[in-house]
This record gives structure tokens, sequence and C-alpha cells, in this order.
């Protein structure tokens, strides 16, 4: 019986996510608070910005695999999310 193929290392995992997102999180809060240097504001935004992108791909990786459980076949015919009012 095969084994199932592995997930490709660069997939982010939900506890990477989530661990991503908190991190995010309290750097937008440290930065609204107003109390830190230039310097520190500049390495923080950076990193945030390094966060989101993060962020972004692990959703972008959600949604594909959605469209895959979906819709197998024809993923790119898949029907986008609605949001929910």
């Amino acid at each position: 019986m095969a084994k199932p193929a592995p997930a490709p290392a660069e997939t982010p995992s939900v506890a990477d996510f989530e661990h991503s997102l908190d991190e995010l999180e309290q750097l937008v809060g440290r930065m609204e608070g107003g109390e830190l240097s230039l310097d520190e504001s500049l390495a923080s935004f950076e990193r945030g910005i390094g966060l989101y992108r993060h962020c972004q791909q692990a959703l972008d990786q959600a949604e594909l695999r959605v469209r895959l459980l979906l819709d197998p076949d024809a993923p790119d015919n898949a029907e986008p999310f609605e949001s929910q009012p």
C-alpha cells in the first residue's frame, strides 16, 4: 500500500499561521502604542510585512486545498467563497 506524499515543506501549517498572526497582532499593538523609536518602528514594520506575507501565503494554500476538495478535476472552475454578512 502506497503512503500518501508528505506536504511540501514550504506549505505553512495551521500552527505556523496562528503563531504568525499572533505575532503580527502584537507588533501592531506595540506600534500603535507610539512608544517605539524610529529604528524599532521600522524593524517592526519590516517584520510585520514578512508575517503578513506568510499569513497570506497560508490562506492562499488553504483556499487552494478547499477548491481541490470541492472539485478535484477542475479546481479553477470552483465557485469563489461568498462572504457572510
